[in-house]
């Protein structure tokens, strides 16, 4: 496959719908460059992941890349741990982003002492407080918590009203699901080590 001259060092775009289960993104966007010869690179943009690679590579070669990328940058991501200042940036933007900034809590903060919910809102107080086990999760999972407990400040109980907004998330029932498969696995009989004899 020859490149256009005119085009050299310019990259060539294609994006890929659904990214594989487990990506955290919504979007992939592939970009090649013909000045890329070896190297491939991922980041974050928003919602979406760009994943840079050499113009030259097979359809095989940029999918077998994209996997490796995302399971990179999953790694990287379940590695940070949020303050409470970042969590609290955090809140805000979601709010904004899904609430139209309506839901402004006082307060957002990591808790030790929630060990059977994974988070919990003040309403009287705009406090949110939330499990120190989600920590090391993937972020659309603390983000659907913190969604969930941002809607708290509007709708105190869990009503047709409350699931409704929460409905503005669009990854409630996979981060639900998340969670439940956590707490599924924390009821399990753990099994001894197994000696070596």
């Amino acid at each position: 496959m020859s490149a256009d001259p005119l085009n050299r060092g310019k990259p060539q775009r294609s994006t890929t719908g659904e990214p594989p289960s487990g990506s955290g993104a919504s979007a992939i966007e592939v970009r090649r460059s013909t000045r890329r010869r070896r190297t491939v690179s991922a980041y974050r943009e928003g919602d979406r992941t760009v994943v840079l690679i050499p113009a030259r590579m097979s359809e095989a070669e940029e999918q077998r890349w994209v996997g490796v990328m995302l399971d990179k940058l999953a790694a990287q991501e379940n590695k940070r741990v949020l303050g409470d200042a970042e969590l609290s940036e955090r809140a805000a933007r979601l709010s904004d982003q899904y609430f139209d900034g309506l839901a402004r809590p006082s307060s957002v903060r990591w808790v030790t002492n929630q060990n059977t919910r994974w988070g919990s809102c003040t309403p009287a107080e705009g406090s949110i407080r939330l499990s120190h086990r989600l920590q090391g999760m993937p972020e659309y999972v603390v983000d659907y918590v913190l969604v969930h407990e941002l809607a708290h400040l509007l709708v105190p109980g869990h009503g047709p009203r409350f699931w409704q907004l929460l409905d503005a998330y669009p990854r409630t029932e996979r981060a639900r699901g998340y969670l439940e498969g956590v707490v599924a696995a924390d009821r399990l009989p753990h099994l001894p080590a197994a000696r070596d004899e």
